[in-house]
């Protein structure tokens, strides 16, 4: 039943990060950095200390007592994962939600899911279990899955004219999409990393009272302030760069609109781990899993808003075809991997 559980958790973090783009949507009249920066402020510094202090006892005294070693090498994958966060973003504008997640959180779910019992010398043991080979074979089934999705945003590629792809994503780029993706995909994976480095934290936050559900929420204020160290620097730099450090207090455009809109983007952003760390915690044995059933739920939850915004307007019957059998595979893939754990428990 824990597992169940876990899936259900992890459904909802899959559905607030393939959702957290929306609000960006509405911003007007602000350029692309000023609003990341902004909305990251949110899902970064507020939303973590915020739903941290609210879930964990004595936060800030379990933060001090951590050990050095500890809270760096938490933070140094927090800021690698800064930069899967940051191209992330680029991602979505040159591909679009459904095509940029599938390819950017395909590799992410690989690197995400298989480097932790590497690092931790347990994939031997994975590879010897009955759960663990099925837990192996819902990621493989994952990676197809995301395989077709990009197959569908190649047919797209080729069918559609250059004004029906403006038409639907303003500043598609192929090319350009695919390359920040991969760059993001890897990046991004790192994530996971800054979860496993952090569990003695988590497990401090366990010790001092705090209900294993939320255990990780203690972690995470030391990884998201390693990503934000990564996406202030970058987005500042543009911002004095491209002199759009106007847009915070240019009165012509709609501040308080906007930052509504930021904020409501930045704080989905931060549900998604707010969640994931919950699921984490239910997934026994073989919790490394959950980060594939995370990516397989973005995945299907962010090509489903693609659909729904006509982000595939114009395509053929065949491209639609094949990019529905794609989410349907990915979705299918969450199924395989919730019974490899449920095996396990």
């Amino acid at each position: 039943m824990a597992v169940i559980w876990g899936v259900v958790l992890h459904a909802l973090g899959g559905f607030a990060s393939g959702s957290f783009y929306l609000p960006y949507k509405k911003v007007k009249e602000w350029s692309w950095e000023s609003y990341w920066l902004v909305g990251g402020l949110f899902s970064w510094v507020a939303a973590p200390l915020i739903f941290g202090a609210l879930t964990v006892p004595n936060l800030f005294d379990i933060l001090a007592q951590t050990p050095t070693e500890t809270k760096w090498w938490t933070y140094f994958w927090g800021v690698l994962w800064g930069f899967g966060g940051l191209t992330f973003g680029l991602a979505m504008r040159y591909l679009g939600l459904s095509l940029g997640m599938a390819v950017t959180l395909g590799l992410c779910a690989v690197f995400g899911t298989i480097v932790p019992p590497l690092y931790e010398g347990t994939f031997d043991k994975l590879l010897a279990t009955t759960s663990g080979q099925v837990i192996l074979l819902g990621l493989g089934v994952c990676v197809l899955g995301i395989s077709i999705c990009g197959i569908a945003g190649m047919m797209k590629e080729r069918t559609l004219t250059p004004a029906q792809k403006k038409e639907a994503i303003a500043e598609f780029d192929l090319n350009k999409g695919l390359m920040v993706a991969v760059f993001s995909g890897v990046m991004s994976a790192c994530m996971s990393f800054g979860l496993t480095a952090g569990q003695p934290i988590a497990e401090l936050a366990v010790q001092n009272g705090a209900d294993p559900l939320y255990m990780n929420n203690a972690p995470l204020v030391f990884i998201l302030l390693g990503g934000l160290t990564t996406n202030a620097i970058w987005t500042i730099y543009l911002n004095i760069k491209n002199k759009t450090y106007t847009d915070y207090t240019n009165i012509s455009t709609p501040i308080v609109r906007n930052i509504i809109f930021c904020a409501l983007a930045g704080v989905t952003w931060y549900l998604q781990f707010f969640f994931y760390g919950m699921g984490d915690s239910k997934m026994g044995e073989y919790r490394f899993s959950g980060w594939t059933l995370h990516m397989a739920f973005i995945i299907a939850f962010s090509s489903f808003w693609g659909l729904y915004l006509r982000e595939w307007r114009g395509s053929n019957p065949q491209t639609m075809r094949t990019i529905i059998l794609g989410i349907a595979t990915v979705i299918f893939s969450t199924m395989v991997v919730g019974y490899g754990n449920y095996l396990a428990e």
